[in-house]
């Protein structure tokens, strides 16, 4: 049965912070994860065609990316602008600059797939180095007991946090996969991450995780 939906051109596709945290928080594929994933990586002035559809889905079945992308929609994953969603140029301090809008409290830290701290706002640097290898540590024991959280807890979430009495968080560990590596984004106090600067964030760290790429092809 063929599909009765129809794209909507020039308008340009915007990824919701809860879109970037769905494409990011989990490493299993899937292809709402592909399609959001591929447009965080795009040209943020490339509008949506069919053409384009079709590359981000990674599929040539018109009708399957037509109803992914609806789906999408309705979950408020993304949606379509007029305009191109802002993108700045990554320079060396963007993460940095983005960093303090993840918590109330301006505390972040970025952890790399080896547990070193790579960008931090708020926490001395010796506090950085131990919190650092704390979260690598409950990562890695969240993924290894990752079939009991999801098959018999029925729990869905990756991130760990350490909470008050009232369950609100005080330290918080969200994993973040992007392509083959894996961050670690640390938040003192409460999460902000419903902000459009955890969106620029994930896109900034899918131009860092490229441009470490293309380093190590050089060398």
């Amino acid at each position: 049965m063929e599909s009765t939906l129809s794209l909507q051109t020039n308008l340009y596709p915007h990824i919701t912070p809860a879109g970037a945290f769905y494409a990011v928080a989990n490493k299993s594929a899937s292809a709402s994860r592909t399609l959001l994933a591929n447009i965080l990586q795009a040209n943020s002035n490339e509008a949506i065609t069919q053409e384009k559809l079709l590359q981000w889905s990674e599929t040539d079945d018109v009708d399957s990316a037509l109803n992914l992308l609806y789906r999408l929609q309705r979950l408020e994953f993304l949606y379509g602008g007029e305009s191109p969603a802002e993108v700045p140029a990554l320079q060396d301090d963007t993460l940095q600059n983005l960093l303090p809008h993840m918590s109330d409290s301006q505390k972040a830290l970025l952890i790399d797939q080896d547990g070193f701290y790579f960008a931090n706002s708020g926490f001395h640097h010796e506090a950085a180095e131990e919190v650092a290898i704390l979260a690598s540590e409950a990562i890695r024991l969240s993924e290894r007991h990752a079939l009991l959280i999801k098959n018999n807890l029925n729990i869905y979430q990756n991130a760990w946090g350490l909470c008050d009495p009232t369950g609100q968080s005080e330290l918080t560990f969200f994993p973040i996969y992007i392509k083959d590596a894996k961050y670690i984004l640390v938040t003192g106090g409460t999460p902000q991450l419903h902000k459009e600067a955890f969106v620029q964030l994930v896109r900034a760290l899918y131009q860092t995780a490229d441009a470490a790429a293309n380093l190590g092809n050089a060398l």
